[in-house]
């Protein structure tokens, strides 16, 4: 079975669901999983002002109530000076699929996620981004190093391969984060969109692999 899933780390329904899709790879140990790095604010230039700061918040709180994950509010109110800009961290779990295509890259996707809403570090800063990168896939026992992955984090083809995922999730027909499908007969067939728990995806699942 081959599963798709379109998702930005700084989407706070991906935050939410990377639970569900953990649990739902566990019971299904036959799955691949591809992710699709979705680009959801990639380039983004505006400063994240009160306005923007209140209506994470109000979204923060909603998935929070679905899916139990933990925010760290504190942390998104202290910043100052903030671009929302989802390019990076899209940029750094390419990074890491290039550097070790062999690790689990929704582990390492989840610790991009941790970083920015439990840990409130800067996911735009790519020195960040490189040492929570190394130390995700030298936890998965595939250590790279904070220069290595900073390295090729900078390239020009890095840059060039986050640009194409964000285009393949468009040309998917990805309206919303996160999207999961099934790839079967070499077609993309959408399972769901936006947050679900485990059980619904199994029913989901059972009946298109029919």
């Amino acid at each position: 079975m081959e599963l798709v899933l379109a998702a930005d780390p700084m989407c706070s329904w991906c935050y939410g669901f990377g639970k569900q899709m953990e649990l739902l790879l566990e019971r299904r140990p036959d799955a691949s999983l591809k992710i699709v790095l979705g680009g959801l604010r990639a380039g983004a230039t505006d400063v994240l002002d009160d306005a923007g700061k209140q209506f994470r918040l109000h979204h923060w709180a909603k998935v929070e109530e679905a899916s139990g994950v933990s925010f760290n509010r504190e942390g998104l109110l202290a910043r100052t000076g903030f671009v929302y800009d989802t390019e990076p961290v899209c940029r750094a779990v390419v990074t890491a699929r290039i550097l070790r295509p062999e690790a689990d890259l929704l582990k390492v996707f989840r610790a991009f996620q941790q970083a920015f809403y439990v840990g409130a570090l800067d996911t735009t800063n790519s020195l960040v981004l490189a040492e929570v990168g190394s130390r995700a896939l030298e936890e998965l026992g595939h250590p790279v190093s904070v220069d290595e992955f900073l390295e090729t984090y900078k390239k020009w083809s890095t840059i060039d391969e986050a640009a194409t995922d964000f285009a393949t999730s468009r040309v998917m027909g990805v309206s919303s984060f996160p999207t999961l499908f099934l790839k079967k007969d070499g077609t993309l067939r959408r399972v769901g969109a936006g947050y679900a728990h485990v059980d619904e995806l199994e029913k989901h699942l059972a009946a298109m692999a029919a």
